[in-house]
């Protein structure tokens, strides 16, 4: 009798810390504290670019800012989840094409490579294990370091794979950028 009420509290304990598993893996690409300068003084916050994807060909990217890291991580999931595509990858998960795109002044360039891993650095990298790309090779040829430009020119690319976007929304987004310049 005693034995039974210990395994039942046992089983209680353990299911307490037995969490669900998120559906997105995540990476946080970048984490900067940003200041405003009021009256008063200087106001701090955070900013965060996060990655979410679920390693079989979803992947977003999201922006959160808040007054706390946590609050803006949550902020930056909830966004890379509303901003979700689905890419059109082969049967052995690489991109079916060659794909490029520039987002400000960083240029990204994407080519499928059959049986050689992943051939990639910096942001690509993240974004591409994190949606379950296999086989290719990328470059970022642009001065640019900043990684949120980086990220953005690598879901523009991405994008034109995409099942969400047609080619047409793409070359709009990318007017509609330069306009803004």
């Amino acid at each position: 009798m005693e034995e039974e009420n210990k395994k039942k509290s046992n089983n209680r304990r353990s299911s307490s810390f037995n969490r669900p598993k998120p559906e997105f893996d995540q990476k946080i690409l970048s984490i900067r504290r940003v200041t405003r300068v009021v009256a008063g003084g200087r106001r701090f916050s955070f900013s965060v670019a996060l990655v979410a994807g679920d390693r079989r060909g979803s992947i977003g990217l999201g922006l959160g800012k808040a007054g706390d890291t946590s609050l803006a991580i949550n902020k930056a999931l909830r966004n890379a989840k509303k901003n979700m595509v689905r890419l059109k990858l082969t049967k052995t998960m690489s991109i079916p094409h060659e794909v490029y795109a520039k987002f400000s002044s960083s240029y990204v360039i994407l080519i499928p490579n059959k049986g050689r891993g992943l051939v990639v650095g910096t942001v690509l990298r993240d974004i591409a294990k994190l949606a379950g790309i296999k086989d290719i090779t990328g470059k970022v040829l642009s001065s640019s370091k900043n990684k949120l430009n980086n990220a953005k020119a690598v879901m523009l690319a991405l994008s034109q794979i995409s099942s969400k976007y047609s080619k047409a929304t793409v070359e709009k987004a990318v007017i509609e950028d330069k306009e803004k310049q």
